[in-house]
């Protein structure tokens, strides 16, 4: 199907079949609720839809919600691209404002500490291309190439902005110096204003006219933002200093005299420079764990040829099946298998684990791990965006980007702070002028110059963002992925913890132990282990490998049904494996021998399996899956911190029980189905419990999608890994308490951030306008009030750099 592109499409579905007209009409009467909907033509088909809606309107988020709410998938894009030219809270609020309200945008979000917009859209209805021109409108810019050399691109610009920057804060406080010195020690020496006005000219109008440029394309899109305030607040005072200067004896006519301000003027310039500087320069510190990441990866590899050659080769032309030369200390480009060789590799910056793990042949190996001592050979498995590395960046780089709920009510309070503070600015100033008395028209001016400059919301924007940005990036130092905002904000909430047992609390590496035929009889062995080679069950990976050594037997009409086993027909008989219930279902007789050993191996912690005909039970398997190491100091590391923990296993209730004494688990369930997993969490969440569901399974994947916080096992499988909101990359439970701290920590330097952001304004707007002059005569200098804004963005920068030292 091609799209009509004279219409506006919603959602775009590639197929030509119609599946149901009867469900078009469906959509089309929700469609009708929804505002700037005139006509729309619907087609559907495997669960997708595309719609095209004859409207010049923006099609609100409503018409897809409508869509999603049905159960049809909508199609959108979803990217990341990093916005030039922000400077404040405020353009990051307007950035986001003008992207959302472009048609086909379903939801859009600009980050300032990260400078990125992460931006979702429909895509037969706009692209990069044409959001790039919204934005440039603006006055921004997207930074819209491939990914690939989108960060060297981001880094060139970013070194030569900051080189720039210093450059015109070094000639903006040598420039302003002698100004200041003139303005305060010596008024009275001959040509003191125009030697001021010589100076402060290149400050204000050449090292400050990207804040007069950019107040001005603010106005032509009726928008405001802190480059508005600094140039009002220094245009007022240079302009009123001219004025001053060339027509003295208008004041002096009026019995007042001609104070000039260019000091003022400069020095507001010169201290927002330096604080912009240094707050470009705590920014860059805040994104070292994704240029750490990223450092991680060689720019060239060693291939080994067909013919046994070594080729150099760089990382974007490596492919899927070549065979990679590790040598003694070098990184390992890309995902891949051992073929020949062995070594030990450094894998602490994927798992936050020191100890180098012995990787041998046919066993896995990640990029951005470093080969210690010994070479080997290894086949690429996963090359660029598939690598678990880039795949870690791209989650980092998301979760960085990420919003916090706290934030959507600062990213509220920051839309409309600047045009409040205008308001305070004129209010002050008119006030000044009518109880002000002799010098009002001055003192007014001074004061609402003064609240200009003081009001200023980049400390409110940086609260939250460069915190997140710190604590996502030590959680990754550490071996714990957070893939959004929300998830590290809500952990610390957490008071229950629900744990699946294998390759949870176990090592999920089950092997067998034992077999017990009935009668000694094996003779059914192929069987069994043929049924076993069709299972995806983690536990009948197991009994292959333990026969191994047997031939397989053809077999039909295979069924594997969740949580109970398996079963299959042979020359007109069927056999079954799985769990007791499993049997007991199928009326299969068990006889007191198999159940004795059954039970004694149950009680010595061991999964029990069974294997029968359509009648008698034939065999019974021990497997034995070793309880981690630190399960059981983390357990109880979590409950000494009131946190309650739950293990749910599909497993036997005397394996289970067994399980939960050592770890020192209190609460159990046992041989639950994984849709009781999700049901189970859904009735802790109704008790009013803040529930965090650890699991590495498919089988978990629901229960995952369900807690409040969702942490997958990193050696799992990547459905659970895809549902989770966290990943411990080594599979160690002591991460979760770690991560759950990181969180209060960083929880903790937010409410600090925003407390010292929300009182600056709050003590120092109302000095600045002038609200001790009654009491003590005290009037806020507008160089000071500079001073301090330029402190306060810093400051919250630098607070939210601590956690960086916190264990």
């Amino acid at each position: 199907m091609t799209t009509n592109n004279s219409n506006k499409g919603i959602i775009y579905n590639p197929s030509e079949d119609v599946e149901s007209q009867h469900c078009a009409l469906i959509v089309g009467k929700e469609l009708d609720q929804v505002k700037h909907t005139e006509s729309q033509k619907i087609e559907l088909n495997n669960q997708q839809a595309f719609i095209t809606v004859n409207s010049n309107e923006a099609i609100e988020d409503a018409a897809v919600k409508s869509v999603k709410n049905l159960g049809y998938n909508v199609i959108t894009t979803k990217a990341s691209y990093p916005v030039l030219g922000m400077t404040c809270a405020s353009c990051a609020s307007s950035a986001e404002n003008i992207v959302k309200n472009e048609p086909g945008v379903v939801n859009a979000s600009v980050n300032f500490a990260t400078g990125n917009l992460s931006v979702e859209y429909l895509p037969n209805m706009t692209n990069t291309i044409q959001l790039q021109k919204a934005v440039l409108s603006g006055g921004y810019d997207l930074l819209i190439e491939d990914e690939s050399t989108q960060h060297e691109t981001l880094e060139i610009i970013h070194t030569r902005k900051f080189r720039l920057l210093k450059k015109k804060t070094l000639w903006a406080v040598l420039l302003s110096i002698p100004v200041v010195i003139i303005g305060m020690f010596f008024m009275e020496i001959p040509y003191a204003n125009p030697i001021m006005w010589l100076f402060s000219t290149p400050v204000v109008l050449w090292l400050g006219k990207d804040f007069f440029v950019n107040a001005w394309k603010q106005v032509k899109h009726k928008s405001a933002n802190m480059d508005t305030l600094v140039a009002l607040s220094t245009g007022i005072a240079y302009i009123f200093s001219v004025f001053n200067m060339l027509f003295a004896d208008f004041w002096h006519q009026r019995g007042l005299h001609a104070h000039v301000y260019f000091e003022a003027a400069s020095v507001i310039i010169a201290f927002i420079l330096l604080g912009k500087l240094l707050e470009e320069k705590a920014k860059g510190n805040t994104s070292s764990a994704i240029k750490k990441l990223m450092g991680l990866q060689p720019k060239n590899v060693i291939v080994i040829q067909e013919d046994g050659t070594e080729r150099q080769m760089a990382i974007e032309e490596v492919e899927v099946g070549n065979i990679i030369m590790v040598k003694p200390g070098e990184k390992i480009a890309v995902d891949g298998i051992v073929t020949s060789g062995n070594s030990y590799l450094d894998e602490s910056m994927l798992s936050g684990e020191p100890i180098p793990v012995l990787k041998k042949e046919n066993e896995k190996v990640f990029a951005g791990t470093i080969n210690q001592k010994g070479s080997f050979q290894f086949k690429a498995v996963k090359v660029g965006k598939e690598t678990m590395l880039a795949q870690i960046i791209k989650m980092v780089q998301d979760a960085q980007g990420s919003k916090a709920p706290v934030q959507k009510l600062v990213d509220k309070i920051a839309g409309i702070f600047v045009p409040t503070v205008i308001s305070i600015a004129i209010l002050t100033f008119i006030l000044w002028l009518v109880w002000g008395g002799q010098n009002a028209v001055v003192q007014g001016l001074l004061a609402a110059i003064t609240v200009l400059v003081i009001a200023c919301p980049c400390a409110l924007g940086l609260a939250t963002p460069t915190a997140i940005m710190v604590g996502v990036g030590k959680g990754a130092e550490n071996g714990i992925l957070i893939k959004d905002a929300e998830s590290l904000e809500l952990a610390k909430k957490i008071n229950t913890v629900v744990l699946d047992k294998t390759g949870t609390i176990t090592e999920g590496k089950p092997q067998v132990t034992g077999i017990k035929w009935y009668n000694n009889d094996d003779t059914a062995k192929n069987i069994l282990l043929s049924l076993e080679k069709q299972s995806e069950h983690p536990l009948a990976e197991a009994v292959v490998k333990y026969l191994n050594d047997t031939a397989t037997t053809p077999i039909s009409m295979f069924v594997s049904i969740t949580g109970k086993g398996a079963k299959a027909d042979h020359n007109n008989e069927t056999y079954l494996v799985g769990n007791k219930k499993f049997l007991t279902e199928n009326n299969i007789i068990i006889t007191k021998d198999l159940l004795k050993q059954a039970d004694e191996w149950s009680n010595q912690s061991k999964t029990v399996i069974w294997f029968a005909n359509s009648k008698l039970a034939l065999s019974v398997l021990a497997i034995s899956d070793k309880i981690k190491e630190t399960s059981a100091q983390a357990i109880k590391e979590m409950q000494n911190k009131g946190i309650e923990i739950y293990m749910l296993t599909g497993d036997n209730e005397a394996t289970a029980k067994s399980i939960a004494k050592q770890t020192g688990i209190k609460h159990y369930k046992a041989e639950v189905m994984p849709q009781d997993k999700a049901n189970f969490v859904k009735e802790l969440q109704q008790q009013g419990k803040v529930v965090a569901m650890v699991g590495d399974g498919i089988n978990d994947s629901t229960a995952l999608a369900t807690a409040d916080v969702s942490i997958a096992m990193g050696k799992g499988s990547d459905i659970a890994m895809d549902v989770a909101k966290m990943t411990i990359i080594s599979s160690d439970l002591t991460k979760i308490p770690q991560a759950i701290k990181l969180s209060r920590q960083t929880v903790a330097t937010i409410k600090q951030n925003l407390f010292w952001a929300f009182i600056y304004n709050l003590i120092g707007l109302p000095i600045a306008a002038g609200i001790l002059y009654p009491v003590n005569g005290f009037l806020l200098n507008p160089m000071i009030a500079g001073a301090a804004m330029a402190l306060s963005s810093v400051s919250v920068v630098s607070n939210s750099l601590r956690l960086k030292w916190k264990r």
